[in-house]
């Protein structure tokens, strides 16, 4: 699995997050577990490869935000209490 992180500017509200998020899910179709928070100023999701990051910041600044940045890690999930 891959997490994928993208920074963001211009998120102001919950309603905010659930566009940034509906407009993740458009744009990255196979992606999981999509959040987003105003406080960080961030949005994540999980895919099973990475993203096409030029067509995901260009569906982000298509909805008036900005994307500042968008990294890519490989992500093991974790089991109870941080085991794996």
């Amino acid at each position: 699995m891959i997490k994928t992180t993208l920074k963001i500017e211009g998120m102001m509200c919950s309603m905010c997050e659930a566009h940034i998020c509906e407009t993740i899910r458009k744009a990255v179709p196979e992606a999981k577990k999509v959040t987003a928070s105003r406080g960080k100023g961030e949005a994540s999701f999980l895919t099973d490869s990475a993203p096409d990051a030029g067509r995901l910041k260009a569906a982000i600044d298509g909805t008036g935000y900005s994307c500042l940045g968008i990294a890519s890690e490989p992500y093991e999930k974790k089991g109870w209490f941080g085991r794996k």
